[in-house]
């Protein structure tokens, strides 16, 4: 009986971690006046960038696109990096990307 509740308590501990760890959806719209050539999402508070979520592309002004962040983390809170084809850049830091939905530049 003992081991069938250790087995059973290691299962749903096993099965919660998983469901804890999802993937995380948001879209991005360029409201601005140039078009984004570069888009970096890391964890909040950490020191360095992640990979470009467009490399290989960008978005024009006024379109907007789906990002997936599949880092398989439970958290939502994160810093974005933007970078511009007429060189700026913008920085926002401890967004709630999981309530927001949608992230615009103006």
């Amino acid at each position: 009986m003992t081991r069938i509740i250790a087995l059973a308590l290691a299962l749903s501990v096993s099965i919660g971690g998983a469901a804890l760890a999802e993937d995380l959806e948001f879209t991005l719209i360029n409201g601005s006046n140039s078009d984004v050539t570069a888009f970096h999402v890391s964890h909040a508070g950490t020191s360095s960038w992640e990979e470009n979520l467009i490399a290989g592309g960008f978005l024009p002004v006024g379109n907007e696109i789906d990002i997936l962040i599949a880092d398989g983390r439970s958290t939502c809170i994160y810093d974005v990096r933007t970078e511009f084809a007429d060189g700026q850049s913008y920085e926002d830091y401890g967004l709630d990307l999981c309530q927001m939905g949608s992230y615009t530049f103006q």
